[in-house]
Order: C-alpha cells, then sequence, then structure tokens
C-alpha cells in the first residue's frame, strides 16, 4: 500500500517521481482498511528535505500510512516560507489528544546548547511523556534521541574535539532484533553531529539495550523496549548528496569521511546506506502493524499494558 500525503506537499512531486506510490486522499478513503497514523514532528532546518526522505522510506513499505505533519507550537522555523507551515504542519498542542500508531521525531540542528536552553525544551519534554500515553511506537533521530534518553534517563551528551562528519561502519549487536531483521553483519550509515551520548552512561536498570555501534562514535542504534522506544543517533534518512550539500554550507573544508570517491569532492558520492535506511524503516513500520490494536483509541490502554509487561520481564 502507498503512503498518503496532501495532495500539493511538495515531496508528493520528488515522491511520484521516483516511482513512490502515492495515494490520493480520494482513493485512501475507498479502502476497506485502517491505515497506520504515523505523525513526523520535524525539527529539521530544511522541513522539505526532510519531509521528502521520511516519506520516502514509510511510503516504501507495503502497508497504506497516513502521515501527519507536526511542529512545535510555538516555535518560529527560520529555513521554512511561513505559508507551507501554516498548510501542511499542524501545532502539536492541535494534536495532542489524538493517537498514532506511531511517532517519529528527527534531530534539529541545536545541539551544541544545553537541552534546557533550547527555546522550545518545555513542550519537547511534554511531547516526549505524551508519546507514553498517545502514540504505540515512538522513533526518534540524531538530537531527538540524544534529547530523549536524556529525558527518560538523564544521560547526558558531550562536546565532541571535531564533528562526527562522513560515512562509518556499523557493527551489528543483536542481529535478533526485530529492527535489524535483513540487516548484513555490519552497514554504513552517514553522521553529521558535534556531540554524543556514550555507552558507559546508560543506566544499568534502565532497560536500554543498544543494537548497533561503531568503534570512533559510538553508539547508533538504542532500543527502549518499555517505552516502546527506538533511538537512531545518526542520519540513515540522508539522501546522497546531504553530506555534500552541509560541506558546502559549512566551508570548513573538512571532507566527510568516506563519501566522496577518493575524497574528491569533485566526483558525485554513492549511496551505500539506502538499502538498509528502507530495511529499519520497513522493519520498525512492521513492528508497529504487528502490535498496534486496530481501535486507535486503545493505543493508551495498550502501551500501559505493554510497559508493565516490560518492566516485569526487566
Amino acid at each position: 500500500m502507498p503512503i498518503k500525503i496532501p495532495d500539493d506537499l511538495p515531496a508528493r512531486r520528488s515522491l511520484d517521481a521516483e516511482g513512490v506510490i502515492v495515494m490520493r486522499e480520494a482513493d485512501a478513503v475507498r479502502q476497506d482498511i485502517r491505515p497506520l497514523r504515523i505523525g513526523l514532528l520535524n525539527l529539521m532546518p530544511n522541513k522539505i528535505k526532510t519531509e521528502t526522505q521520511i516519506a520516502r522510506l514509510l511510503g516504501a513499505t507495503p502497508l497504506q500510512v497516513e502521515l501527519t505533519l507536526v511542529r512545535m507550537s510555538d516555535h518560529v522555523p527560520r529555513n521554512t516560507p511561513a505559508d507551507h507551515m501554516e498548510s501542511f504542519y499542524r501545532p502539536w498542542r492541535d494534536i495532542r489528544h489524538e493517537r498514532f500508531d506511531g511517532f517519529i521525531i528527527t534531530g534539529a540542528p541545536v545541539e551544541k546548547r544545553p537541552f534546557q536552553e533550547v527555546n522550545y525544551w518545555p513542550e519537547l519534554s511534554e511531547v516526549f511523556d505524551w508519546t507514553q500515553t498517545h502514540v504505540h511506537r515512538c522513533f526518534t533521530i540524531c538530537w531527538a534521541a540524544q534529547a530523549a534518553v536524556h529525558h527518560f534517563h538523564g544521560m547526558q551528551k558531550y562536546l565532541l574535539p571535531e564533528k562526527a562528519f562522513g560515512v562509518f561502519k556499523q557493527k551489528i549487536l543483536e542481529p535478533a532484533s526485530p529492527y535489524l531483521r535483513g540487516f548484513s553483519d555490519n552497514f554504513r550509515i552517514p553522521i553529521s553531529r558535534w556531540t554524543e551520548v556514550r555507552r558507559e552512561d546508560i543506566p544499568e536498570t534502565s532497560g536500554l539495550k543498544v543494537l548497533a555501534e561503531d568503534d570512533k562514535n559510538g553508539l547508533c542504534l538504542l532500543s527502549d523496549d518499555r517505552r516502546r522506544m527506538l533511538h537512531m543517533f545518526n542520519h540513515v534518512e540522508y539522501d546522497t548528496e546531504t553530506l555534500g550539500e552541509e560541506y558546502v554550507r559549512d566551508g570548513s573544508g573538512t571532507l566527510p569521511v568516506d563519501y566522496f570517491p577518493g575524497d574528491d569532492p569533485a566526483l558525485p558520492p554513492e549511496n551505500r546506506w539506502r538499502c538498509h535506511a528502507h530495511l529499519l524503516f520497513g522493519n520498525w513500520i512492521n513492528d508497529v502493524y504487528q502490535t498496534t490494536p486496530f481501535d486507535v483509541n486503545e493505543i493508551g490502554d495498550v502501551a500501559a499494558s505493554d510497559r508493565q509487561v516490560a518492566e516485569k520481564r526487566a
């Protein structure tokens, strides 16, 4: 089944050109199935590009997905036209009474600031707590993953001596994880961040499980079964050109590691992570589909029951 997004969302043209099946509202209502309700809280500066990246991965799964774009209620983004935000995004305060099968929270360009100094931190903290009662499965990416483990488990983030920037090989530590079904023994993934959270700071009683990491940059993928959350500290969703665009934007002269062929920025990079990006999102969506209740109004009750079971097992 395809993904359902607004007909005039810019991402639709890109996905149509790539062959991703995008469903019109009129067609969706004729199908006698309940689509998975997935919310995307998009904190990235280039929101239109990020919408496309996430919608591409969700739209490749064999299930009908209804994507809701969400923004922080009072924060005004500087890099996205106001009419785009007004047309396609809903403030979190307006949707917090609703329930979602899955909810994705992206990274944000605020990682050097202490969490409490981010102007929308109080509301984001409310969002994290809300996911425990109104969301069946939550997926956080990069800074949002760091913010989530800080909020729920008190883990700190540390400023790196230099930016972790490039494509790095990750080791799989839990091959039996449902999120890693079909993965190779190791996989490459784009990384672009100035901070990190550390394995040694994981509380012993937290139930957090390291699924993948690399020797140089540490944690990559972490599951929190008690809270039905998956944390990705890197950027599996990136397009082929994204690291190159960041290289030009930053103007530092520091090449992304193992990205340009022969470290020559004049040569086009090759995408070596696309298949694993689709696998990860497909596995996550499959887990959502297999476990979510048919009646969305029961999502909070199932969440509480799942949490109690996980706590008993720990």
